[in-house]
């Protein structure tokens, strides 16, 4: 993402590293031709947009004044900010709009107000919840009755990514609407729905598999004996908050049938763990083991959708 000086914001997107990289060195290379002066200009308000709130710039106004200016800007600056007669007019406007923008309504009430919308995307697993009074999110259940309904032979289904600037428009109608037809043709490709269902998981701030459990996971899989492994696993995801075992229970049930038809997808339970296990979970903090931690989250998957029944089974042992 890149904000230039006078405000305006560019969102530069790709998956593939070498154009990522081509794109910063042509940034990179359009600000060094820029004269010296007008860099360090550049620099200076690019750090002021960022740090200052209204109200702070309004209490800097007097402050930032005083700086030297260049000799072109010295007469406009004069007739804005520095007229004598002028000053008690500054004055008043500032203390409008100091008062203008502390009475600005509270996310909540402009919330309760329906003029912004609770997202989907971004938000807390709980709290999705909450608001749709269920355990398992819609937009989960849409997107795996859709991909059941026509994604179940589709060769790579989960691994082939669809067109980010399309699943980027399903993720902002989800936001925006409450009504969704994943039937409808605009997404028609159901990588575009698997992409949207993956990058909601992603986007948790708190992964599927809370944080606090993250390591005793770990130490679950490295347990040698496969069914004191799977007895340990089972204890735990037991230990889960509702909204979150619920909604692990009907995403490990789905890819359960993805794995069934392997022979047509080539969706392999160790596929669909390569796939999800970064995704569904995740340490708080990346550490120097992040390599040995991506082999663990994969077998935690994997393992988790091998033995399913055993997992999530409603019986005691």
């Amino acid at each position: 993402q890149i904000t230039t000086v006078s405000g305006n914001e560019f969102l530069l997107q790709s998956d593939i590293d070498f154009l990522i990289l081509d794109w910063f060195h042509a940034i990179k290379n359009a600000i060094d031709r820029l004269p010296k002066e007008q860099r360090i200009t550049s620099r200076n308000s690019e750090f002021k947009l960022r740090r200052s709130s209204s109200i702070e710039l309004l209490n800097n106004l007097d402050t930032e004044s005083k700086e030297p200016k260049p000799e072109h800007r010295k007469s406009l600056i004069f007739r804005l900010n520095y007229s004598a007669s002028d000053t008690n007019d500054r004055n008043r406007v500032k203390s409008r709009l100091k008062k203008f923008i502390s009475r600005r309504p509270s996310l909540k009430t402009l919330q309760e107000k329906g003029l912004i919308k609770d997202q989907i995307f971004g938000s807390h697993l709980h709290l999705v919840c909450e608001h749709e009074k269920s355990t398992v999110p819609q937009f989960v259940r849409l997107c795996i009755k859709a991909v059941e309904r026509r994604g179940l032979d589709v060769d790579g289904i989960y691994r082939v990514s669809g067109n980010l600037a399309t699943i980027q428009k399903l993720r902002f109608v989800v936001n925006q609407e409450e009504k969704l037809n994943l039937d409808d043709s605009q997404w028609e490709d159901i990588h575009v729905v698997t992409g949207a269902l993956k990058m909601f998981f992603r986007e948790l701030p708190e992964p599927l598999f809370p944080y606090c459990f993250f390591e005793q996971f770990v130490e679950a899989i490295k347990i040698q004996d496969n069914a004191t492994r799977i007895k340990s696993i089972r204890s735990l995801v037991k230990k889960l908050p509702r909204p979150n075992y619920d909604t692990m229970k009907i995403l490990f049930e789905h890819l359960q049938k993805i794995a069934a038809k392997e022979s047509v997808n080539l969706m392999s339970t160790q596929s669909l763990g390569i796939v999800f296990g970064p995704t569904l979970l995740r340490p708080e903090k990346e550490t120097g083991n992040m390599a040995v931690h991506m082999l663990y989250q994969n077998q935690i998957v994997e393992l988790m959708l091998s033995e399913y029944s055993k997992i999530f089974s409603s019986e005691e042992d």
